[in-house]
Parts: C-alpha cells; structure tokens; sequence
C-alpha cells in the first residue's frame, strides 16, 4: 500500500530543495535542520518531521550533507530529470515564461508554444515555433508532454484546459484568475498575485486604519 503524503508536506520539499541549491553553490558542504529553518522560517523539528516521511538522511551530532540531501529530494520531487511543458498563451505573460531562464536548471523546459492569434502562429518566442491552439491534441501526445502552462485571458482557459487534457496533459500551471474545471486525476496549481496582493494590502490597510479615523483614511474629496 502506498504511503500517504500530506501536499502541505509535498508543497515544503521545493523549498527545502531551494535552500539546498543555494546553499551548495555557497559552497556549504555540511548543514542542520536548525540552519535550514533559520533560512527559511521553519521549525527545525518541522523540516526534521518531513524529512522523515522518505527516510533517514542525517546523522545524529552530524548534520545532513548538502550535496546528498539535494540529489535525494531532486529524486523525491523527480526533477531529477527535464519536463517538457507546452505553453499555451503567446501575449506579455507568455513571452516573459518563454524567456524565463529559472526553467531548465531546476528540472522543466517549455519545449511547445501555442496561441490562436494569426499574427503569432508560424514566427518562433524564445526560438521555437509558435503553433496554432487548436493543434494541441494532435501533438502533445507524440512530443510526450504531461504539463501544460496556461496564460491566457480568463475567458479562455477553460477551453484551453479542455484541449490540453485532450492533448493528455496530466498537470496544469494556470496563471489565469479563474477555478478550472478539471477531471479527479489532473493536477492544477493556480498563480495568480493579484490574489496574493489583496491579502497583503488587507494587512497594509488594517495597519493605516489603526492610526487613523475612517474620514482620515479616506481620500480627498471623498463623498457619500
């Protein structure tokens, strides 16, 4: 029987793994479970808790070794290999994931791009041929590629989703704002900073409005 994982415990792995890249190219050979959680605002016994979900890869009095641990968690997370992914959306956001460098050395590589506008479709984005959408069914599957990345404008996903998972792609990075509905066995994560600075500017906002009285709070010329 498989052993459960909880996803808050899959989603730190990354994380940890990041912790790690950095501190190896620091040169830092040996590390803790208290040096990696005064790095990243963690417990120590926390990340010693999830470690211990895949094994033991720390010695008592020793630490853990840098370059061990990463090679050990790029196998966890399987990224000790490339994914191809296909991009679907050739506009601003798709142009700066085409031209995005971080990719390729953490494990993943836009290796199609798709978009549906004429004046896009046959020129090459960060040197590979831009085809049209509705060609995604017909060649994912024999280039092999399971992740999608979606950036598109929210009226759109949903219909590029379909195609994707037509095309059998089993997981899907969705930049835009909107809950795609997908079947049980595909894998959404959504980015969307709009949300992430909403929740910010609540705290933002509660902080003035502790200073100040609403009419203060409220900009000139204001009126009910």
């Amino acid at each position: 029987m498989e052993k459960h994982i909880p996803d808050i415990v899959i989603h730190r792995l990354p994380i940890y793994l990041r912790a790690l890249e950095l501190m190896a190219r620091a040169g830092h050979d040996i590390t803790s479970s208290q040096e990696l959680g005064q790095r990243l605002g963690i417990s120590s016994a926390q990340i010693r808790k999830d470690l211990s979900h895949f094994g033991e890869f720390g010695k008592q009095g020793t630490g853990y070794d840098v370059d061990f641990l990463r090679q050990q968690l790029r196998q966890i997370l399987h990224v000790d290999r490339v994914w191809d992914m296909a991009l679907v959306g050739a506009g601003d956001l798709g142009r700066a994931l085409a031209h995005y460098k971080g990719f390729e050395n953490r494990g993943f590589r836009i290796a199609a791009i798709f978009d549906v506008d004429p004046r896009k479709v046959g020129k090459p984005l960060a040197g590979i041929p831009v085809e049209h959408t509705s060609r995604i069914p017909e060649l994912l599957p024999a280039r092999g590629i399971r992740i999608g990345i979606i950036a598109v404008p929210a009226e759109a996903a949903q219909s590029v989703a379909d195609l994707l998972i037509e095309g059998r792609v089993q997981a899907l990075l969705n930049y835009a704002p909107i809950r795609l509905s997908v079947p049980d066995e595909v894998l959404v994560e959504y980015i969307d900073p709009v949300i992430a600075l909403q929740s910010m500017t609540y705290y933002l906002g509660a902080r003035q409005g502790s200073g100040q009285n609403r009419s203060q709070a409220e900009p000139a010329g204001h009126s009910r």
